[in-house]
């Protein structure tokens, strides 16, 4: 069953990752159904910009590969098995340009006649941002300009502090333009608040459009503050993305966290939708570290069509000194409503010893216990060192001075001794 085969390209190219548990908006899935068990391809198109390694899913690095289904899922563990597959191409009635990304989104003013839009519209499965990679670079005066270019595009930018109670500072650069249609428009927003409670935040907002229609929009913030209670510094880093097509009913939106604090503990997260005329998919994941040796990993992924058929698969796992468990479900509706699914589980005892079990609607079952090493991570490969680290310019804001007396700044220079004894819009609702 090939669903979607002649679909014309939308106008921004995207990729997939390994996480990613359905295609971008510019990928085709063909979905096989063989006897009870299922599985599905995708391809991406062509001029894809590649993009750091990233983790992308509940403890997974992303890579770029063609996921595939196992059917047998007696031989999985946790892991989603990979297989290449050639690409396929896709129908379109537009011409191919030497930029997708300038197609998106133009420049709209000549170089050096005023303030650029410094990006392209966002990319799918990128993850947060460095700040580094943000290029803040916040104005030291006022500034309140504006301008017409001689090919009739224009651009403005304007630059302030604004003041408030208890120390509260915020300095800030706004700019944008247009093309002298205004079918074409760009505004983008760096700023930077501070108190005297010690609250420091970085914090920037695009969004475009462009003559077709195609309109985008991307936030970032990365705070540092004391927690009132536990006095602990907390380091929280999040953006949002989302891009839609002018000219069919795609589109995807993507919700990313980090919270870091002093003592090790370490949570990430995020929340995908995407859609492509009438498929969509939905995906959500977390991982959470304690700092004291317990993690928690699960991932949540499904898809459907309109003409019924739905699809899913997710998974969590729970460790805490070399005891825990894996479990997890994958399934499928037909357009006739008959529901197909195979859960799986295993018990890890610290022992070598590992419990296996599951069973299918089709009657499938097993129940062994088999002589196994268990593999988990109890710590992030990115914690509080490499956050703080990564933080200068927020950590280098300066607050307004302040009076004698109260308001504390919280010790985030500190690090926890090693542990003994061991080296966001709301999502569209789910509708399953």
């Amino acid at each position: 069953m090939t669903l979607n085969s002649g679909a014309p390209r939308p106008p921004f190219a995207l990729r997939l990752r390994e996480a990613d548990f359905l295609p971008t908006v510019l990928l085709q899935r063909k979905l096989l159904i063989l006897r009870g068990d299922f599985r599905f391809k995708c391809c991406c198109s062509d001029k894809v910009v590649p993009i750091r390694s990233v983790v992308t899913g509940a403890g997974r690095k992303g890579v770029d590969k063609i996921e595939e289904w196992p059917s047998d899922l007696s031989k999985r563990v946790h892991k989603v098995r990979v297989q290449a597959s050639s690409a396929w191409s896709f129908a379109s009635s537009q011409p191919q340009l030497a930029s997708r990304q300038e197609k998106f989104f133009p420049r709209c003013t000549p170089r050096n006649s005023g303030p650029q839009s410094r990006d392209t519209p966002p990319k799918r499965d990128t993850g947060i941002a460095n700040e580094k990679d943000m290029g803040i670079n916040l104005l030291t005066e006022d500034v309140n300009e504006s301008s017409i270019n001689e090919d009739g595009s224009s651009w403005y930018r304007e630059s302030g502090e604004d003041l408030g109670e208890n120390g509260y500072r915020c300095r800030w650069t706004r700019m944008g333009g247009q093309s002298s249609d205004a079918s074409s428009k760009w505004k983008e927003s760096w700023w930077e608040k501070s108190d005297w409670t010690g609250y420091k935040e970085l914090g920037v907002e695009k969004s475009g459009r462009n003559s077709q229609g195609d309109s985008w929009w991307e936030t970032w913030r990365e705070v540092i503050h004391q927690d009132e209670w536990s006095n602990i510094a907390r380091i929280e880093r999040s953006a949002q993305k989302q891009a839609k097509s002018g000219t069919e009913n795609a589109g995807w939106y993507e919700n990313w966290w980090e919270k870091y604090d002093a003592k090790g503990s370490t949570e990430k997260g995020a929340n995908k939708y995407g859609r492509l005329n009438e498929q969509s998919w939905w995906e959500k994941w977390g991982e959470h570290y304690d700092g004291r040796g317990s993690v928690l990993k699960w991932t949540d992924k499904w898809a459907e069509t309109e003409i019924g058929t739905k699809w899913g698969d997710k998974w969590e796992e729970k460790f805490f000194s070399g005891v825990g468990s894996r479990q997890g479900e994958t399934w499928h509706v037909t357009p006739a409503g008959e529901r197909w699914s195979r859960t799986w589980g295993e018990e890890h005892f610290g022992n070598g010893k590992v419990h296996k079990y599951g069973k299918s609607t089709t009657g499938e079952s097993w129940d062994i216990v088999v002589n196994e090493e268990t593999y988990y991570k109890a710590e992030p490969h990115y914690g509080w060192a490499d956050v703080v680290g990564d933080s200068t310019q927020l950590l280098s804001i300066q607050p307004q001075e302040k009076p004698p007396g109260g308001y504390p700044y919280p010790d985030f220079g500190s690090f926890p001794p090693p542990p003994q004894g061991r080296d966001p819009p709301s999502m569209p609702p789910r509708n399953q």
